[in-house]
């Protein structure tokens, strides 16, 4: 049975019968609480002044104890700066709360932060726009026809490699394309299946010639590993089969409709819009700004990778490839064209990142070889 404080009617009655002269046992019966209670409150709360037990002085006494009984917050002020400084970053509270966790630095609850932001908004603060349970109007959609155009040849996801499917290895890739206001500039986005490192390319149009010229342009510099693709239905991925023959990988498309089954990507545009809300125009949108909004993701600890950003599970991949900890054998498995010259496929040796070492004899780079750090783009 929990414990009840007195209530301003007990105390009342308290009064009451104490003024005629019942004693304290009669009293605690009439308001069936024990001799104790009574007993404890004619001493506790009486006037200071007089010794005189008065309803309203009990009451405030009563009152101003229980609000000074609250236990105090642990977390001092530069612990609620750090947690709104990363709730600004866009960060969830779930989020925010976990990696401090792991990171062995402070022990913060999901639902502690979530009153913090709330209390923060109570004040006038815009802490809760970082946030993505944001209410949205409701706006009823209408099954449009597709009027794309149809490519033959596409290969169904049903066909991936057993490393594209359950996420074993990293290098397959998922891509789309977000769209800016003025319907000609947007954004091309590719996620790692399982390491979900990100990369975000500036496109000047939604073309399928700007899609692979730049998909080939970030291959050739080595800033983006592929062993498969795997992209939805827009014309602006029509050119697929001589991205095929130029980066020797194998491209895979969803079912129309289906954005569930490229769920990755999907949900990495949702993080993107964070930045980026919808009705933005993408004209005056630099590469280096995209760069920007691409490090804050790859920077975000994630639910999935046991909160641990992409950069770090990228790195892990890496360091671990092919058994041996310090490079990662970095290959393009395919013939690359240019000026309708077939190139061979390269092969670089990706040294690991880490402190820098004093330099005795300087070492020898081979012509044709790209240092690479294990926590660069993809």
């Amino acid at each position: 049975m929990g414990y009840h404080q007195l209530t301003a009617r007990e105390r009342y009655l308290i009064v009451e019968h104490k003024s005629m002269g019942e004693s304290l046992r009669k009293i605690a019966k009439h308001l069936c609480r024990s001799v104790s209670t009574i007993s404890r409150e004619l001493k506790r709360n009486a006037c200071t002044s007089d010794g005189r037990y008065r309803v309203e002085k009990a009451q405030s006494y009563a009152q101003a104890r229980r609000r000074r009984c609250r236990r105090g917050t642990k977390f001092d002020a530069a612990w609620v700066a750090e947690v709104h400084r990363l709730v600004q970053r866009k960060w969830s509270p779930e989020q925010v709360s976990r990696r401090l966790l792991k990171e062995g630095r402070l022990s913060i609850g999901t639902a502690t932060i979530y009153r913090w932001v709330a209390k923060d908004k109570a004040r006038g603060g815009r802490s809760w726009l970082q946030t993505r349970q944001l209410s949205h109007r409701y706006r009823k959609g209408y099954r449009v026809v597709d009027r794309r155009g149809k490519v033959a040849g596409k290969r169904p996801l049903s066909e991936r490699p057993a490393g594209a499917r359950d996420r074993s290895e990293a290098g397959h890739i998922e891509g789309d394309t977000v769209m800016g206001k003025d319907g000609r500039h947007c954004l091309l986005t590719l996620v790692d299946r399982k390491t979900r490192k990100t990369r975000i390319l500036k496109l000047p149009a939604r073309q399928a010639w700007e899609v692979n010229k730049a998909l080939v342009r970030e291959v050739r510099a080595g800033r983006l590993k592929m062993k498969t693709l795997t992209l939805d239905n827009g014309t602006e991925f029509h050119g697929f089969k001589q991205l095929e023959e130029q980066l020797g990988i194998q491209v895979y498309f969803a079912q129309p409709y289906h954005s569930w089954e490229r769920g990755t990507n999907e949900n990495t545009n949702g993080l993107i819009r964070q930045y980026l809300p919808k009705r933005t125009c993408f004209k005056n949108l630099t590469q280096r700004q995209c760069n920007e909004i691409e490090r804050e993701l790859n920077d975000r600890p994630r639910k999935v990778l046991g909160f641990s950003t992409p950069n770090e599970a990228w790195a892990e991949e890496c360091c671990t490839s092919n058994g041996n900890p310090c490079c990662l054998t970095f290959e393009l498995t395919g013939p690359l064209r240019r000026d309708g010259l077939a190139r061979a496929a390269k092969m670089y040796r990706v040294p690991q990142a880490g402190p820098r070492r004093p330099a005795v004899a300087g070492p020898v780079v081979q012509r044709g070889v790209r240092p690479h750090s294990c926590a660069s783009p993809l």
